[in-house]
């Protein structure tokens, strides 16, 4: 039997429970925040002062601080791109004309994420700090280039590399609410947490879904883990550029930015792989094939290998002048 025809059965077997993952992960509609839980209301005679405020409180920030936030906030309204993605793996079927638990899933964890990009783009336009045209354009760009995750339509690689990016956004996301807390910007740190709470539930979910697989088909799952790790998890927004520019110009800068923050580094990546090799508990797997035997010994040495490496990376220190963020973000 092909590889494809072995994860088409593994996806068809597992389907059942796709539903009971919904309920443990995601929350009802009706019962989850949504952004104008957070942002002034414009229905409201207060509108204009708590928008002051906002403003007020947004000069705090400085400016490698505003790049992450707007690069986030872009990552984030990327998100058609992720949906279309997601629903051509094989065995994400939405037209075999019966309810599919695969595609409930990919619409409902799309309508959860949907409304990290809304309340950011609104705050960062409220917050007067950014050239919003500009970061728009940037939308535009990224979603129309689309981005190439090195998983193919293989239903096992683009669980692992969700599994680790929502991990990766969820560590981003807390650690930008955490600073703007510091800075005294209380609504701005809440706002970025509970999005970091989003994130962890849906890293729950796809770590999950690794999980069931590897009780199915180790030796599939283990070599699509250790397949995606030679390859290295990329960042979504890995085509990010800014007007004017060619595709991906502007990613290095922002991740550079990131790591000078401390917002998202490169001990990051390694700690989430360690904390999926004990998870998935890659180390104790037995009556492997040969093949699969050498992905699990592969993947159970990589962290030390990437630590080594990582004492070795040199990043960029001089601040690149994105046009995102004007003079007036550089505080």
């Amino acid at each position: 039997m092909s590889l494809k025809n072995i994860r088409l059965e593994v996806m068809e077997a597992i389907e059942p429970k796709v539903q009971g993952f919904m309920d443990s992960f995601l929350i009802p509609i009706e019962d989850i925040w949504q952004p104008s839980d957070f942002l002034p209301d414009s229905q409201n005679e207060n509108f204009f002062a708590e928008t002051e405020q906002i403003r007020e409180e947004a000069k705090e920030l400085g400016y490698d601080f505003w790049v992450t936030l707007v690069a986030d906030t872009i990552t984030e309204e990327a998100l058609p791109t992720y949906e279309s993605w997601l629903m051509d793996v094989e065995g994400i079927d939405q037209h075999s004309g019966k309810e599919n638990g695969w595609s409930k899933w990919v619409r409902a964890w799309t309508a959860e994420e949907n409304r990290h990009g809304d309340v950011l783009n609104k705050y960062l336009y409220l917050s007067g700090r950014v050239n919003m045209r500009e970061i728009e354009i940037t939308t535009q760009h990224l979603i129309s280039d689309g981005f190439d995750i090195g998983t193919d339509r293989d239903p096992y690689k683009n669980f692992v590399y969700t599994t680790f990016q929502e991990l990766a956004t969820n560590i981003s996301h807390k650690r930008v609410g955490k600073m703007a807390k510091e800075k005294g910007n209380a609504l701005l740190g809440k706002m970025c947490n509970i999005i970091a709470g989003d994130e962890m539930r849906h890293h729950l979910a796809y770590r999950e879904f690794v999980k069931t697989i590897l009780g199915q088909d180790p030796n599939g799952m283990i070599e699509a883990f250790a397949d995606m790790m030679k390859k290295k998890i990329v960042m979504p927004a890995h085509f990010l550029r800014e007007s004017g520019d060619s595709i991906g110009s502007a990613f290095e800068q922002f991740s550079d930015c990131a790591q000078r923050l401390g917002v998202y580094t490169a001990q990051d990546y390694i700690e989430i792989l360690k904390k999926l090799n004990d998870y998935w508990e890659v180390g104790n797997l037995r009556g492997l094939s040969e093949q699969a035997e050498k992905a699990r010994d592969y993947l159970m040495k990589l962290p030390d290998r990437l630590q080594r490496i990582s004492e070795r990376m040199q990043f960029g220190q001089d601040q690149h002048k994105f046009k995102w963020v004007e003079a007036n973000g550089m505080l």
